[in-house]
């Protein structure tokens, strides 16, 4: 039988042993299920509500990017602008793109980088969208572009899309 002593020393030897064994895994940081380093530096989490047209202005633009980018203009890019966008927005884009040789969505050509949606006003039943595109040149030099979203409360449809300084 063994005393409490002897108890106490190898239960905190086996402490000793598990802190060990996590410590240097601990110490490289989350590690994804391929084994790659994930950034630890405080990333906020995105989320978003379907009752917001912010949230859904800011689904749409990454939607709208992510197959742009993936595979550019194609039946997938329409039926998000379907989904989003209302049927005279979609009209007014199609005579604006003829007219422009540009994504109306987008007002440029190509795909940026990266997007960023903010709350911008409301009123009159409609909500205003500030979304700001970043977009990275064969030099590798950044810029942006300003976009007034107009949203639909009723309906929660992109209503309006305008470029602003």
């Amino acid at each position: 039988m063994m005393t409490p002593r002897a108890v106490r020393r190898v239960a905190l030897g086996a402490v000793v042993l598990a802190v060990a064994a996590t410590a240097p895994a601990a110490a490289k940081g989350p590690r994804t299920h391929d084994g790659s380093a994930v950034a630890t530096t405080a990333t906020p989490a995105r989320e978003g509500t379907t009752r917001s047209a912010v949230d859904r202005v800011a689904d749409f633009y990454g939607a709208y990017l992510d197959v742009l980018y993936d595979s550019g203009r194609n039946r997938l890019a329409d039926s998000l602008r379907a989904h989003y966008l209302t049927a005279g927005l979609r009209a007014d884009l199609a005579r604006w793109e003829a007219a422009h040789h540009k994504d109306g969505v987008l007002r440029a050509t190509g795909t940026p980088i990266a997007w960023e949606v903010v709350y911008n006003d409301s009123g009159m039943g409609h909500c205003w969208t500030r979304v700001t595109l970043t977009w990275q040149d064969s030099g590798n030099r950044t810029h942006r572009t300003h976009l007034m979203i107009q949203s639909d409360l009723g309906s929660r449809l992109i209503s309006g899309i305008r470029a602003v300084a």
